[in-house]
């Protein structure tokens, strides 16, 4: 049994050591040289209903990757504004940790590997196509996990932002995103709102060095800095176009909110670098390469999958979707809990056994559903789900989901006789 993961963002890890528990043999495809996607500039954990999730997930048995984020934590138990008892994880040394740990499993990994092409049989992939650098590759699999993600191509930042701001992603080096969903001739969702199509990342990153002292001593000590910003230099633009609206909030119009992440974690689409340096302590504050974070950031949210709660991609018998490709889901988390059960049915497919849906009484298996019948609805297509805020973290509350109390929770799980579901086989 094969199963082809294409996309080695959070959720194309988490999917491939799914996968590979239940006795599956993985190989996973990324389009760059590097792993974890816009995990390379993230960094926050465990806020508000993301450490519900979390322990869910590991009480449900597929808590690697998280408990690899733990142990490479900097700041834990961090609050900042509308966000509480959050955990910073170093973006510096994170690729490595988990790219050494998915090797060491027995993952293969292809780096600089951009699928640009399907071969169909029936409605079933039956291979991928693509280069590996300039050779020419044709990959073959049982079952296929589509974690591409939903930002870019250059052309969708422009179309709809602000232009390729030279982001993380990093399409004019490795070529732009390419959707296996989309080449396997299925109809794409695309969130809106308004006028508005997609939305933006939300954040961006400066060199702690290039700060005043005072800022970088707070964030060293702290986790976090909030500066008030001058009403002159206020914006509420930058707000309405974020992709992470549990950050859209007035605390982060009238001040910089800053996380220490390794990097300085700027919590703001962009922000223009003359106006920036006019605040006490910017005065010499420069973004870091490759972000050209004073002008934009990537648009994402261009292009969703429509599948069940299952996360098999509707018409398409062995193809599986997660990270942002499930849904207007905004997060890492959101992006480890939808790899880890996309991985696991890959395999329940390819063993002919029932596929497994997470039950509503658990946090991660209502997102999953809800989020479903949401972007059913053009109302719903204009709202982003995370359980760290907005939305859905509202509904977590309503419905008696969110704790942070890691035995209540595995008590929860262990009554949904869901207690080691994605431990291997």
């Amino acid at each position: 049994m094969e199963v082809v993961v294409v996309g080695g963002g959070w959720s194309g890890c988490a999917a491939s050591i799914a996968a590979l528990k239940q006795g599956a043999e993985v190989l996973l495809i990324e389009r760059t040289d590097m792993l974890l996607g816009t995990g390379l500039v993230g960094g926050i954990m465990r806020n508000n209903g993301r450490f519900t999730a979390t322990e869910e997930m590991i009480a449900l048995g597929g808590g690697e990757l998280f408990q690899l984020i733990d142990q490479n934590t900097l700041h834990r138990g961090i609050d900042f504004p509308s966000h509480h008892h959050a955990s910073l994880y170093n973006v510096a040394t994170m690729e490595p940790l988990v790219k050494t740990f998915l090797l060491q499993k027995g993952i293969h990994i292809l780096h600089s590997t951009r699928i640009e092409d399907v071969e169909m049989e029936g409605n079933k992939i039956k291979a991928v196509i693509g280069k590996q650098g300039e050779e020419k590759i044709r990959l073959e699999g049982d079952v296929f996990i589509d974690t591409t993600g939903t930002a870019g191509p250059p052309t969708n930042c422009t179309k709809y932002g602000n232009g390729c701001a030279m982001c993380i992603l990093r399409c004019p080096s490795f070529g732009g995103r390419i959707s296996l969903t989309a080449k396997a001739g299925i109809k794409e969702m695309v969130g809106r709102k308004g006028d508005q199509i997609g939305a933006m990342s939300g954040s961006c990153k400066l060199f702690k060095e290039s700060l005043s002292r005072e800022i970088v001593n707070l964030l060293e000590k702290k986790g976090v800095a909030v500066i008030p910003v001058p009403l002159s230099e206020r914006s509420k633009d930058k707000l309405s176009i974020k992709a992470c609206q549990q950050y859209a909030l007035p605390e982060f119009e009238e001040n910089l909110v800053l996380l220490d992440t390794g990097h300085a974690k700027l919590m703001t689409p962009f922000f223009p670098l003359e106006e920036l340096r006019r605040i006490p302590g910017f005065e010499n504050a420069r973004y870091e390469d490759p972000y050209a974070g004073g002008i934009g950031n990537s648009i994402r949210y261009v292009g969703m999958a429509p599948r069940d709660d299952t996360l098999k991609v509707n018409e398409i018998e062995n193809l599986f979707c997660a990270g942002e490709k499930a849904g207007l889901l905004v997060g890492h988390t959101e992006a480890i809990v939808t790899g880890t059960l996309a991985g696991y049915n890959a395999v329940r497919h390819l063993k002919r056994e029932r596929p497994l849906v997470l039950p509503t009484t658990l946090a991660i298996g209502d997102a999953i559903s809800y989020v479903r019948t949401q972007m059913e609805t053009e109302e719903g297509l204009g709202y982003k789900y995370t359980f760290s805020g907005s939305v859905y973290f509202d509904r977590m509350k309503q419905r008696g989901l969110y704790s942070i109390n890691p035995k209540e929770i595995r008590e929860r799980v262990d009554r949904a006789g869901m207690a080691e579901i994605f431990s291997s086989k």
